[in-house]
């Protein structure tokens, strides 16, 4: 079981993780740490999951590109996972899955899961909780249940995904990360910026024009100064908090 995904925040990973928490022995990709710049051949017999954050109802662009770019299946069973931030998930399911299918993999199982959210963090700030836990366990059980019984040779139709499959544009994020006067100048955030948004010489800056909003410098920053900031942030926080409060629940579909 090869296990891909692209998690800021730890919470994909940690997703994929509980998912497949009864697989066996499974080979991991963190695109954050690890993008793909080489063909990833993946042979029929090797199932893959894909797990993808949600930005703005779509996966992450650098993520569909190197996706598209270096991922090669050869007939095999695909699953795709998409995390939100409880307010929708919109078409990254299908998005993920029409990417999968083109790469030659046949999805058989699909799952939407919530998460703290990247931007609002007081939206779904504790979830995964338990019962997502525990909805992703029960997922990743089916899942084996699909693939135990996968022949390659035999018909397989695309399972039926909420969402669109003509999907919009990407969207401009409209809030970035700013660094406080807590910075210790460390380097750890420029290290781990998936778009190149925070010049090493300089952690303390973020260039906006690059960001992509993922949370990977707030989420690895030791003092906490990389945070969300300004008045526009505050109000907008606010009426996201109310739109968002209702809980959402994981779906999936097979």
């Amino acid at each position: 079981m090869i296990s891909i995904f692209f998690s800021p925040r730890g919470t994909a990973k940690k997703t994929a993780r509980t998912i497949l928490e009864a697989a066996g022995p499974v080979g991991e990709r963190d695109l954050l740490s690890h993008p793909l710049i080489e063909e990833l051949a993946v042979p029929v017999e090797e199932p893959v999951l894909v797990a993808m954050p949600v930005y703005a109802g779509r996966i992450p662009k650098s993520c569909r590109e190197q996706l598209a770019a270096c991922l090669k299946g050869a007939g095999g069973p695909a699953i795709a996972v998409a995390v939100y931030g409880n307010r929708d998930y919109d078409d990254a399911l299908t998005e993920l899955q029409d990417l999968l299918e083109d790469k030659g993999f046949h999805v058989v199982a699909a799952g939407a899961f919530i998460g703290r959210h990247s931007i609002f963090s007081n939206v779904a700030a504790s979830r995964p909780d338990e019962a997502d836990l525990t909805a992703m366990r029960d997922f990743g059980a089916r899942c084996q249940g699909v693939l135990s019984a996968y022949a390659p040779e035999g018909a397989h139709p695309p399972i039926a995904i909420k969402g669109s499959h003509k999907l919009p544009p990407y969207k401009q994020v409209s809030f970035h990360p700013s660094c406080g006067d807590r910075c210790v100048k460390c380097g750890a955030c420029a290290a781990a910026c998936p778009a190149g948004a925070i010049p090493k010489e300089t952690p303390w800056v973020t260039r906006d024009d690059r960001c992509i909003s993922c949370g990977a410098c707030i989420h690895l920053c030791p003092t906490q100064t990389r945070q969300y900031r300004g008045e526009a942030y505050e109000a907008a926080a606010k009426g996201f908090e109310a739109k968002c409060a209702r809980r959402r629940e994981p779906e999936v579909f097979f």
